[in-house]
């Protein structure tokens, strides 16, 4: 209990879940049988190309849409049965702070408190417990239209915590702030998941999601075609991957023959075809343009003439690391830099939805 207002006691394992949920705008289907789940106390990042679904999700599981088919429940609620009595127990923070800019910050809140059947006694303690964790106590009696992009942001997502909500949905918290609001906006986020709230936010920025969220669910199409932690949707992709730059090109061929041998595993022996130079991702590098004996495979090396680099795939990262450098050394190869590279969530989006995020 903060100042009289009560977190909500949701006990279900799951506080978000949806099942089959369907919309149609006329002809269009937006979702098209969506399945999630997201565990109290977790944060899970919405993530999905443009006309993915991921608006018309968050409106439904926060009462603001109806569904068409399927069935939601969040804290405990039917979205459809229950829509009143849920809209007490979330809060939402919308990509447009929903202020009223002629208000102050303080004032702000305490409308908010008191829209939501707060005693203004409650109401007005509640708002400068905010004002004070948001950072805003010095602006709190000033009109919100004088504040900053991040100013607003940091006053809209605390005016959607008035009532401390158990499960908190984020459009695009952090869009249009500069990357120290975005930091100090990501901070507060974690206190919040570490307090309990259940938080569920949509995000163009993969790095933000891969940040903050225990879990992923990726929507294109109007489905969720990948859900899981980060490192498991990255695993999905592939696993570490070793990449060594040489000093002088003519270290490649003989640089390359020594990561094979170093590398149990690895590219096998066998005759390779030879290419016309750049980047030879999977194929063998023979006909006197690199080391002879190198086949592509599933773990093939990549070889990068241009840039005097090879990249190969790992399965056991820092150890692979240890025996690569001590057998370059052994071999006498000179190294300009030697270092492990994890997918990112990038490269998921992309090979999962072969789109950019937005």
């Amino acid at each position: 209990m903060l100042n009289g207002v009560k977190f909500n006691d949701v006990k279900e394992t799951a506080v978000i879940q949806a099942e089959g949920l369907r919309k149609r705008y006329g002809p269009a289907e937006a979702l098209r049988g969506v399945d999630l789940d997201v565990p109290r106390g977790s944060v899970c990042g919405l993530l999905g190309p443009n006309g993915a679904g991921k608006t018309t999700l968050v409106r439904i599981l926060t009462t603001l849409l109806r569904p068409d088919g399927g069935s939601a429940r969040v804290a405990g609620c039917d979205v459809v049965r229950d829509a009143d009595r849920l809209r007490y127990r979330i809060g939402l923070a919308g990509q447009h702070a929903a202020l009223d800019e002629l208000l102050t910050g303080r004032g702000n809140l305490e409308l908010f408190g008191r829209l939501h059947h707060l005693p203004r006694r409650t109401a007005r303690s509640r708002a400068g417990e905010l004002l004070e964790r948001f950072g805003l106590t010095e602006a709190a009696d000033r009109p919100a239209g004088t504040y900053s992009g991040g100013m607003r942001r940091r006053l809209d997502l605390a005016a959607s915590l008035v009532v401390a909500p158990p499960v908190l949905f984020l459009d695009e918290p952090t869009t249009g702030l500069d990357p120290r609001s975005r930091l100090a906006l990501w901070d507060l986020l974690r206190e919040l998941a570490a307090e309990g709230t259940t938080l569920l936010l949509t995000t163009q920025y993969l790095d933000e999601a891969d940040r903050l969220a225990d879990r992923v669910a990726v929507l294109d199409a109007g489905r969720v075609v990948a859900s899981g932690s980060p490192a498991a949707l990255k695993a999905r992709v592939g696993g570490d991957r070793l990449y060594v730059a040489f000093r002088e090109a003519a270290d490649l061929a003989r640089g390359a023959e020594v990561v094979r041998d170093a590398l149990p595993g690895g590219p096998s022996a066998g005759p390779g075809a030879g290419s016309s130079g750049g980047s030879e991702a999977g194929h063998g590098v023979g006909s006197g343009k690199g080391p002879t004996g190198l086949a592509g495979d599933a773990t093939g090396i990549e070889i990068d003439r241009g840039e005097r680099r090879l990249a190969v795939p790992v399965p056991d990262g820092a150890a692979s690391l240890v025996r690569v450098a001590s057998a370059l050394n052994a071999a006498g190869v000179a190294v300009e830099d030697l270092g492990l590279r994890r997918p990112t969530l990038d490269e998921v989006f992309l090979r999962l939805t072969g789109a950019d995020a937005a």
